[in-house]
């Protein structure tokens, strides 16, 4: 039987997938640039070709002979597997569903044209005249195709907003930017998994981020704390979303904000599996669900495995920013071990301070909540 698994990125973002893989006995192929990353020393087999390169990877993977392909908490990566999988006949997306679930303008307007809830928003590039726009303030402003909270800025004026877009441009692989309307309300993650196009939603995620202007996430837990009615109107407004973006056979990770009237308005979707540890560790310590094993079964062709097991808690992911997250962090760590479920990372000290980011906070560690 063939059991060979193709992984796209080499990043410490794909390890607990590659770690899962191979836990289930499936032999690991890696493909990312070289660059000494953690998934190149934990695969099977390494490939070093860059995620951008997908006839590439397709004509490696042909050789092989996968029987499927995946990846987690990462858009680009996304659109390599979906390639493949398409390219191969394999499980995954359609190559218009990774259009539309990796580019924020295609998506908005995917959205606008089936009647699902999401901000307004202007298609900005380089040869754009700024000041013949007419704004409503407050605005965000964004590249179309990053994640990570990369590129983001909130704007109450105009003053600002070219250095915004440039900003936004210079993270954007298709250097265009979006300026969409500022959404009220408290932001929630929603956590899916796909299979021949009827969606399971696994779980509502309370995110917590630093706010205007950058909007870097601070922290996340689950479940969230909302009634019943909401959990059901969330779960409606998602499964319509994902049936607009074509969504198929994968995770999906649903970016949303609930204003205090219960407004839902979507932020964004990903046809993949979220980071931040939401996937990977969230979901299964709230659910019992093993979500990274449920993505490895749909990459396979294999209907998800959604049983529950294991003793259930309310976990929450927190990440170190500044000296006064390393200080809680270490009280923890020293007062109450027992909440402590995973140090995810407590190494890169140095860049106390000095975030901009999501890809360079500080550290990351899992508790239980009192």
């Amino acid at each position: 039987m063939n059991r060979n698994l193709a992984i796209i990125g080499a990043s410490y973002l794909q390890l607990p997938l590659i770690k899962k893989a191979k836990e289930l006995g499936y032999t690991t192929h890696v493909f990312a640039w070289a660059a000494g990353d953690v998934g190149e020393y934990e695969a099977d087999f390494f490939h070093p070709i860059s995620i951008t390169e997908c006839s590439k990877i397709t004509e490696k993977c042909r050789e092989i002979g996968i029987c499927g392909i995946c990846s987690i908490a990462t858009d680009l990566g996304n659109i390599a597997v979906n390639h493949v999988a398409n390219e191969l006949g394999l499980p995954g997306n359609s190559i218009a569903c990774t259009m539309k679930s990796t580019n924020k303008y295609l998506m908005r307007q995917a959205f606008d044209q089936n009647g699902d809830p999401s901000p307004k928003c202007i298609l900005v590039d380089e040869y754009s005249n700024l000041s013949e726009l007419s704004l409503v303030y407050p605005v965000i402003v964004k590249p179309t195709d990053r994640s990570g909270s990369r590129g983001i800025f909130k704007l109450a004026s105009r003053e600002g907003l070219e250095k915004a877009v440039q900003a936004a441009f210079k993270e954007s692989f298709e250097k265009k930017a979006l300026i969409e309307e500022y959404v009220e309300g408290q932001e929630y993650s929603v956590e899916g998994i796909s299979y021949h196009g009827i969606h399971h939603i696994l779980a509502v995620t309370l995110k917590y981020t630093t706010g205007a202007p950058h909007f870097i996430e601070t922290g996340h837990m689950e479940p969230a704390p909302i009634s019943r009615e909401v959990y059901a109107r969330v779960v409606n407004v998602i499964t319509h979303a994902l049936d607009t973006l074509e969504i198929k056979n994968s995770a999906s990770h649903s970016e949303i904000k609930i204003d205090e009237s219960g407004t839902i308005k979507i932020i964004e979707i990903g046809s993949r599996m979220g980071g931040d540890c939401i996937g990977s560790d969230l979901v299964e310590y709230s659910t019992g669900v093993d979500y990274l094993k449920a993505v490895i079964d749909v990459a396979c062709g294999n209907e998800p495995d959604l049983s529950i097991h294991g003793d259930l808690c309310e976990p929450e992911v927190r990440f170190i920013l500044n000296k006064s997250d390393l200080n809680e962090f270490i009280r923890i760590k020293t007062e109450q071990p027992d909440r402590i479920l995973r140090i995810v990372d407590d190494k890169h000290l140095d860049l106390l301070g000095k975030t901009t980011d999501s890809s360079n906070r500080a550290g990351c560690y899992i508790i239980k909540r009192k």
